[in-house]
């Protein structure tokens, strides 16, 4: 089933999620409802957040990339990374930061440069509620801690400088009013 993706503004956005055991109620139907709702906006990452639940749970599935050829170094490693995490915990971000325009489905039409170390060390549970402890880098780990940030209540317009939060208000603004056009389903605050 196809959610309404929360828009800026919206309180849960600011939340910092709850940690969920393997018993959270409808949790294998909530993940693929994740999954459809994050491609049918054309996204590759969504956290719960997003949909409204202020849990530690977030999807990423950045498998459209290995077809980008500006990614044809990693493409084999992007082929089949699809991946679930529930009550993530980054343990370490290391190697030199670097920029990237990032985008988000919460905030639809603005794009803007953010810098993120390359390298991070993250424990996780996948949706069996197995235990993994990986070490990501490239834009695996970019798009991870985009969605780790929705969990921790972080969106990535905080990272702007002051200057570029001035230039972006008015967008945001109507963003939180519900004035902006999505080919997808979106709820906007009141």
């Amino acid at each position: 089933m196809i959610l309404p993706i929360r828009a800026f503004g919206d309180p849960v956005l600011r939340k910092v999620g709850k940690n969920i055991d393997k018993d959270y109620p409808q949790l294998p139907e909530l993940i693929e409802n994740m999954f459809e709702t994050m491609e049918a906006a054309h996204g590759i990452g969504l956290a719960a957040p997003q949909i409204g639940l202020d849990i530690r749970l977030f999807v990423v599935d950045i498998r459209p990339l290995a077809e980008d050829e500006d990614y044809a170094d990693i493409a084999e490693e992007l082929k089949d990374f699809k991946k679930v995490f529930i009550n993530a915990k980054i343990l370490e971000e290391t190697g030199s930061e670097w920029k990237f325009n990032e985008g988000c489905l919460s905030i639809p039409d603005v794009r803007e440069d953010v810098k993120r170390k390359e390298t991070i060390t993250i424990e996780y549970y996948d949706e069996n509620f197995v235990k993994h402890t990986e070490t990501f880098s490239d834009i695996r780990a970019r798009v991870i801690q985009h969605e780790y940030d929705h969990i921790e209540g972080i969106l990535f317009t905080d990272y702007l400088s002051p200057l570029k939060k001035k230039i972006v208000k008015g967008k945001l603004a109507k963003i939180a009013n519900g004035e902006v056009s999505v080919s997808y389903k979106m709820r906007f605050p009141k």
